[in-house]
């Protein structure tokens, strides 16, 4: 099998949401002002003036007459480029892709035809990313196998709380191509991180027996991607994954509570048919262990 390497490089473009530029636009006063435009990172110098937006020290203006004949959207998040305000979204593989804020938290979330990729209600996109890699009890040294890149939150969180290595896997490269302009994702440019561009269910299988310690397994929704809840790829998440390793599978909230249940047991279940043992199960997923033979 031949494996896509996917060279991840951020933009580094000033990004602002759009609740955030309404705000500048209509209820600013002329003048100087600190805002960030990296989405929490920093705060830079910006001045309104009359007709116009002055971004001092990035060499970039946006006039204020232009920005109000545009429908600005409060979640989404645009880029300043030479002097024009675009979207982070895009249409692709008949999909709508697009970069959405999330109110009262810095970082955002990837949505999908109207399907965030993230746990947003009562808790931010990157402490949800952060939870999973807590839950999983990632250490100094470990070796991680991140299954459906996203954002890369988990993969980036993954590396802070000491894995060596992080190898990740993404499908749609247009999902890597809106990550290029999150800053939170920035970080996916990493000599520890390798991202894969494929389908995890044949990608897994170029990795040795026995190598990860973790596993992070973040699949979409079973209607989209239901070959990795089969008990064929979990087979391959146990063959990979090292005696005493852990896996985390996420599973969300599908639906009615009656059919998270359904379908929370029905991946605990295969899960133990090849082998894995349960050790904890969440409002949110389930984390499971390879015996040690």
């Amino acid at each position: 099998m031949m494996l896509e390497i996917y060279q991840f490089h951020p933009k580094l473009k000033l990004v602002i949401p759009g609740f955030l530029l309404k705000d500048i636009v209509n209820e600013f006063p002329e003048g100087k002002h600190y805002v960030s435009l990296d989405l929490g990172f920093s705060l830079s110098i910006i001045r309104k003036v009359k007709d116009k937006i002055l971004f001092d020290g990035f060499n970039e203006e946006l006039y204020l007459d232009r920005i109000k004949k545009l429908r600005i959207k409060d979640d989404s998040v645009y880029v300043i480029e030479e002097g024009h305000l675009r979207e982070l979204s895009l249409y692709g593989n008949g999909k709508f892709y697009r970069l959405t804020a999330v109110k009262n938290c810095k970082a955002p979330t990837l949505e999908i035809s109207g399907i965030h990729m993230h746990r947003i209600k009562n808790i931010c996109p990157w402490d949800d990313s952060l939870s999973k890699v807590r839950l999983l009890g990632i250490r100094k040294g470990d070796l991680v196998l991140d299954v459906c890149t996203g954002l890369g939150y988990t993969a980036i969180a993954s590396l802070r709380y000491g894995a060596s290595k992080v190898y990740t896997i993404e499908i749609d490269e247009n999902v890597l191509s809106i990550a290029s302009f999150n800053p939170w994702s920035k970080f996916l440019e990493s000599n520890k991180i390798t991202i894969f561009l494929g389908n995890a269910f044949d990608v897994i299988d170029v990795f040795k027996n026995n190598i990860f310690n973790k596993i992070i397994h973040d699949p979409p929704r079973f209607s989209l991607a239901g070959e990795l809840y089969s008990r064929e790829f979990y087979h391959k998440l146990f063959r990979v994954i090292k005696p005493g390793g852990e896996l985390f599978h996420y599973i969300g909230k599908p639906g009615e509570a009656i059919g998270r249940k359904s379908m929370t047991k029905g991946v605990v279940n295969r899960l133990r048919e090849v082998g894995f043992i349960i050790i904890r199960k969440t409002d949110f997923g389930v984390v499971a262990k390879k015996p040690r033979f």
